[in-house]
């Protein structure tokens, strides 16, 4: 199962690939019972495509204990820390910068260089922890600019758009851990479907209206054909959740080494910058014109 999180689509908890950290004999506690690693490959060893494994594996010889597995306070603290320079860098870009035809362009210089950093990391097989905080610096500024436009135009909607993000989110993890949603490879392919499609309509819509063929944004106006197109982003961002949920959740259960809380910290940034800016938009068409 590959994730749709362009984070995890080179490398990282990826059902297809196999995953070189993974301990298909010795799960962590708590984890799926011995022998049931999915991330394993080939017939009868484990190990037998598997560059990374541990010292020894490659003929069928029990594993050594590892002490470096990534655990559930790794991805929580890298992920405060990621989080934490995104809202600094917003708040710094909010109070430095005023609504201004100049703080638009640096906004969307800082959005280019954010995704630039973006696709460097994932095209790097370990995560570069400056990487992460250089997408996390300038993504931050990007946001901080988007966010007080919106706010002189319509007041409070950063701060509404923060709780809906939270509340989005702690529904998401709420619904994934009492196992209402199940993630299998089946909800994975339908969902990656339809994001991509999602994507391609939109890229398609943007060079429309650039061009000047739709007018008012198009698909992404500001009435109720523009809240539909945003509540259908948010889901999406919510299924992006469901595979970062799932993800981490096998990553800490096979062992993966402790580096790799980075790139669930890197995934988990991504998937909630996507769902902020779209509840930003949805409060403010919400919001009206006054």
């Amino acid at each position: 199962m590959r994730s749709s999180n362009p984070v995890f689509s080179r490398r990282g908890f990826s059902r297809d690939n196999g995953y070189a950290g993974f301990n298909a004999q010795q799960p962590q506690a708590g984890g799926p019972a011995v022998g049931t690693n999915p991330y394993a490959q080939g017939a009868g060893n484990p190990y037998a495509t598997n560059p990374y494994a541990p010292a020894g594996t490659q003929h069928g010889a029990p594993a050594p204990a590892r002490t470096d597995v990534m655990t559930m306070d790794d991805v929580v603290s890298r992920t405060a820390m990621t989080l934490g320079t995104v809202v600094l860098g917003a708040v710094l870009a909010w109070t430095l910068l005023p609504v201004s035809p100049t703080s638009y362009g640096l906004a969307i210089g800082a959005a280019l260089v954010a995704f630039v950093l973006a696709i460097v990391q994932s095209f790097k097989r370990t995560p570069v922890p400056a990487l992460i905080f250089g997408y996390a610096a300038f993504e931050g500024i990007f946001l901080g600019v988007i966010s007080e436009m919106f706010n002189a135009r319509w007041d409070g909607a950063p701060f509404q758009a923060v709780l809906g993000t939270m509340a989005v989110t702690g529904a998401t993890l709420f619904m994934y851990k009492q196992r209402w949603i199940r993630v299998t490879a089946r909800y994975a392919r339908i969902g990656m479907t339809i994001a991509l499609a999602f994507i391609v309509v939109m890229a398609v819509n943007l060079l429309l209206v650039v061009f000047g063929v739709a007018e008012d944004g198009g698909l992404r106006s500001m009435g109720p054909l523009g809240a539909i197109v945003g509540i259908l982003a948010i889901l999406i961002g919510c299924f992006f959740l469901t595979l970062n949920f799932k993800e981490i959740e096998d990553g800490i259960a096979y062992g993966a080494p402790r580096q790799e809380a980075w790139l669930a910290a890197f995934g988990l940034t991504v998937t909630l910058v996507w769902i902020y800016l779209e509840m930003l938009r949805l409060v403010a068409i919400f919001s009206g014109d006054d």
